[in-house]
């Protein structure tokens, strides 16, 4: 009984939030801070955030990626825009249990010591002048867990404060998850705002916006020759509504329409990157956050210090407005006092003339080292097949079920 009652205390908010909503005022972009980008990695990317995995500074548009956490991690995260506007985010990843994960996030977003005169007063001489901060606090919770081999699902609840000329608070929860079609290549799906995105002014005025629908691809390719993994990030614009693509203010040509009403407008509207990881540590990174203009470029590196520590850094370009840099950092204090878990190898038996119970790695280790053996002289080859006619019992022996046999 008490159960039901957790249950219904938790769905009848939302019940309430969404049939209430038809009285609120629509507008584009209700809690515009929670899509502000905050790590450095996926800023590098052109922001594909959704198809980035292991970027934990992300957790507000990928939730999903917790289901693969395996240790803990604190990551940081500084960003200066223009006018002295700076972006603080901090988050944790927590792994519970096996294929599930926990994340806690909380990020200010604002300027300071910004200086104002009220209506009416005069003008100070020099730089006697009254100042005020604004500023957007944003606290998140998020859920991943592995469902199958294959699927990921994640869950988010975010809240955000705002205090500015006036106070006001915001809500959304999202949903998320992710397939893998085949080894190597993801595709992720993130519903934004599944109960609608809604801010509650002190004012007494009310906004929210609409769900929106996003779709992500992730694609790798190892590259041995250069000892690294070469990784394609893809991320499209929203599915249901008609945005503003161009991030050039001064373009007159309007843009963002529908997929079914424009697919290559569309398209146009994603953004992408391209990694090289390279297998001591260091990662390169370049991207678009717009298809629509070169001007939209990123780029970044980053850094693996000692397993336990994660530097990374972020260029981006703007048409408009001035370059924004971004610095983030990862620390996990389990690596830092222990050493990476060894992952269990598949191990079968194989069953042979000489030996009946020998312990392998897998098949394609196995056919790896008859690969390497040097080729038997004319000698050694009629000792074996001495040996061969010698035995005839052992070789035609019936393998045991489950192992792997082959015919000396």
């Amino acid at each position: 009984m008490s159960m039901k009652f957790h249950i219904r205390a938790f769905i009848l908010p939302l019940l309430l939030l969404a049939g209430s909503s038809f009285a609120l005022d629509r507008v584009v972009g209700a809690n515009a801070t929670l899509d502000v980008e905050p790590g450095a990695r996926s800023a590098a990317l052109g922001s594909a955030t959704m198809a980035v995995d292991g970027d934990y500074l992300g957790l507000v548009s990928n939730p999903y990626q917790l289901s693969n956490v395996e240790y803990a991690w604190f990551s940081f995260s500084h960003t200066s825009y223009y006018e002295d506007t700076k972006y603080d985010f901090a988050s944790v990843a927590l792994p519970l249990a096996e294929g599930q994960g926990l994340g806690v996030s909380f990020a200010r977003f604002g300027a300071s010591d910004i200086p104002y005169i009220k209506e009416g007063e005069p003008i100070p001489e020099g730089s006697d002048y009254k100042t005020l901060s604004i500023a957007d606090y944003v606290f998140s919770v998020t859920f991943g867990k592995k469902w199958s081999e294959r699927l990921d699902l994640g869950l988010g609840f975010h809240g955000l404060y705002r205090d500015m000329d006036q106070t006001g608070w915001g809500f959304r929860a999202d949903l998320g998850a992710r397939y893998r079609l085949i080894d190597n290549l993801y595709v992720s799906a993130f519903l934004e705002g599944f109960t609608s995105s809604a801010t509650t002014w002190e004012s007494g005025e009310t906004e929210f916006s609409d769900p929106e629908l996003y779709l992500a691809l992730n694609y790798g390719i190892d590259v041995p020759y250069l000892y690294g993994k070469l990784q394609l990030y893809w991320q499209a614009a929203g599915f249901f509504h008609e945005e503003s693509r161009y991030m050039d203010f001064e373009e007159d040509e309007e843009a963002g329409g529908a997929l079914w009403k424009d697919p290559l407008d569309w398209l146009s509207g994603g953004r992408g990157g391209v990694e090289f990881l390279f297998d001591f540590g260091l990662s390169l990174r370049a991207g678009l956050s717009s298809f629509t203009t070169l001007e939209s470029v990123t780029a970044g590196a980053g850094l693996v210090i000692a397993k336990f520590v994660r530097i990374d850094y972020a260029f981006e370009s703007h048409p408009v407005l001035s370059p924004v840099h971004r610095v983030s950092v990862s620390i996990s204090p389990y690596l830092f006092a222990h050493a990476p878990k060894s992952e269990p190898k598949r191990r079968v038996q194989k069953t042979s003339v000489l030996s009946e119970e020998e312990p392998v790695e897998d098949e394609e280790e196995a056919s790896q080292e008859d690969s390497v053996k040097p080729l038997a002289s004319p000698s050694e080859k009629s000792a074996n097949a001495e040996t061969s006619t010698a035995q005839p019992e052992e070789v035609l022996e019936e393998p045991s079920s489950g192992g792997t046999y082959w015919e000396e």
